[in-house]
């Protein structure tokens, strides 16, 4: 018996181990490897999970859904920044930044720590990764930096992001009170955001500039997983992800005042770079109307309400394979036409381009090349994600996701804290969700946690934590960034980086819940 549960958890793990192999190991971009897994996932799930083809096609049918979530944001995020991006203003706000200080390391914290993160706040999934990543390009940072830095550094932010929908999601699927999941939750994402800024920072320049950067990472992050702790306790948990970015915006460019970060003036970089015909205050337009559209598309009620009236939904049937593995009735993943996320980066490139066109920043032809560009890399880009989610609704729909925790659990039995944060990660690398791993993953974690005598509270604060840190990991955000920078189709040296730095976070916070749990 036992030998047939090892035999059915390494088919469970395949497809990702089949991912992982292909894109790392094979350099494979997104839309091949997926698509292996995809094909591994088929097989393993119809002759060891018992999935028949009314489930499959269900499943796939969610997925389908989900990516469709996911590439409204990818295509509308492209558009936007081909918007700005023909207009020079990338160039210009790069500059901008090299003025505010000529410190590299404060400069990628900045943008890829502390800017993605508000993003994050405000509007959640990809939109980080896609808007910050061209910007840190723009600024001579490589591409495969551009991409990993804010990938790394915005996923503290994920659980109270985007009107704490992860960990809203955590409520209501485990049935606990919000007040009595907040404490831990935040404690572990408070050092989730501290080890995030160091990641950023030693990925980019070694222990040397980690140590020069320190004052500024304990500054600004103590800022940040301090005002997050303080509304997320006291009730404000749908606020603390946007406030808390918001004053971590503040607090850098404070931090920039000190000596130590000051512009020094010593380099050529004016001499380099030529006065821009652009202000520094036009090239942020485009960012400045990101938040003015979605600051009050996500924070007021009547707003918010009557931009989400109209859904795109299906409601799915209770299934049950060969094997007794029960799929739920339900909707699958509800798509607002007019208050998603990608609809705000919709409206936001379309004044974008009204406003620079009056302005005169357009060549003629324009539009054609901002379409032409967004094709290119969006074509490619949306393969990839769509194998990767229609591969992972599989896995989840047919039980091998709930059947790889269940291994991990039973193996470590009274250690379990140590990997409950890992299963919260694996939760999202499979879907690029913290709110979907929380939903997967949540009751059984809560249910394992009671079982063996541990602390529900905390083993769900490294659930959710856990799932904030694998957004960093996930290929299908990797996506989101890679087609944004050039990368479309070589997503795998980004994941290899985000890979490394996401499973040393994850062992850190699991650590911590263990010694919490012993102690």
């Amino acid at each position: 018996m036992e030998n047939l549960f090892i035999i059915k958890w390494l088919c469970a793990f395949s497809p990702i181990a089949v991912v992982l192999v292909l894109m790392i190991g094979f350099k494979w971009g997104g839309g091949r490897a997926g698509a292996a897994g995809w094909f591994t996932a088929l097989i393993v799930s119809i002759f060891f999970f018992g999935a028949d083809a009314t489930l499959l096609a269900y499943a796939q049918t969610k997925g389908v859904l989900l990516a469709i979530y996911v590439l409204y944001i990818v295509w509308m995020a492209l558009v936007l920044y081909n918007v700005v991006q023909e207009t020079g203003a990338i160039e210009t706000i790069g500059a901008g930044i090299k003025k505010l200080t000529d410190n590299r390391a404060l400069q990628l914290l900045i943008l890829g720590w502390v800017f993605s993160s508000f993003l994050q706040g405000v509007a959640g999934f990809g939109v980080p990764i896609a808007v910050v990543g061209p910007l840190l390009m723009g600024m001579g940072f490589s591409p495969i930096v551009s991409v990993a830095v804010p990938a790394i550094g915005h996923s503290w932010s994920v659980t109270y992001g985007d009107m704490a929908s992860s960990f809203q999601a955590l409520i209501a699927v485990t049935g606990m009170e919000g007040l009595s999941l907040a404490h831990w939750s935040s404690v572990f994402l408070g050092l989730t955001t501290y080890l995030c800024g160091l990641a950023v920072v030693f990925l980019f320049g070694g222990i040397g500039a980690t140590r020069k950067s320190l004052p500024a990472i304990l500054i600004i992050g103590t800022v940040m997983a301090g005002t997050q702790y303080l509304l997320s306790v006291t009730g404000l948990w749908t606020l603390a992800g946007f406030v808390a970015g918001m004053v971590g915006i503040l607090a850098g460019v404070l931090v920039t005042r000190m000596p130590a970060y000051r512009h020094s003036g010593s380099d050529d970089s004016e001499a380099a770079n030529p006065a821009s015909p652009m202000g520094i205050g036009t090239a942020l337009s485009s960012y400045i109307f990101l938040i003015i559209i979605v600051t009050p598309s996500e924070l007021y009620t009547p707003l918010h309400g009557w931009l989400n009236q109209v859904k795109l939904s299906l409601q799915f049937p209770e299934i049950i394979t060969a094997y007794g593995w029960k799929v739920a009735a339900g909707s699958g993943k509800k798509i607002s036409i007019f208050g998603h996320p990608g609809a705000l980066l919709s409206y936001t490139a379309f004044i974008s381009y009204i406003f620079y066109a009056t302005k005169g920043y357009y060549q003629a032809g324009s539009v054609k090349r901002i379409w032409a560009k967004t094709l290119k890399s969006g074509v490619s880009t949306s393969i990839g994600i769509i194998s990767m989610v229609c591969f992972a609704m599989i896995m989840d729909q047919s039980g091998m996701t709930f059947l790889l925790a269940e291994g991990v659990s039973k193996l470590l039995g009274p250690v379990y804290p140590l990997l409950s944060s890992a299963v919260g990660t694996l939760g999202a690398f499979m879907t690029g969700s913290n709110t979907n791993s929380n939903v997967i993953f949540g009751m059984f974690q809560k249910q394992t946690a009671e079982l063996a005598g541990l602390s529900v509270v905390v083993i769900l604060g490294a659930q959710t934590t856990g799932g904030s840190i694998g957004s960093m990991l996930a290929p299908a955000k990797i996506l989101v960034g890679c087609s944004t920078v050039g990368l479309a189709g070589r997503e795998g040296p980004v994941l290899a980086i985000t890979m490394k730095y996401g499973v040393i976070i994850t062992a850190i916070i699991g650590l911590v819940a263990l010694i919490v749990h012993l102690f």
